[in-house]
């Protein structure tokens, strides 16, 4: 049951992603080496939901400065959940 919990980190909260949670599709940042089989079976068992597709995006992570020092954002992945209705 842990290993679920390591796959999904997060949910993403974003205009663009709230509304598309009205067609019932849903965004979650997952772990960089995780596939769609682990992330559709960490999903259903979690939420008890019925997964219809996934899609997966690498991230490219960008560089900032931050009070004049340089640094770099990590790279994620993100997966769009589409559920069955």
């Amino acid at each position: 049951m842990n290993n679920f919990y390591n796959t999904i980190l997060s949910p993403i909260i974003t205009e663009k992603s709230t509304k598309i949670s009205e067609k019932n599709q849903f965004v979650f940042k997952v772990k960089i080496d995780s596939n769609k089989k682990q992330i559709k079976k960490a999903v259903e068992k979690l939420f008890k939901v019925k997964v219809k597709n996934i899609k997966t995006i690498k991230v490219k992570g960008k560089n900032k400065v931050f009070k004049g020092t340089k640094g770099r954002r990590s790279d994620y992945k993100k997966a769009v959940i589409c559920l069955n209705k």
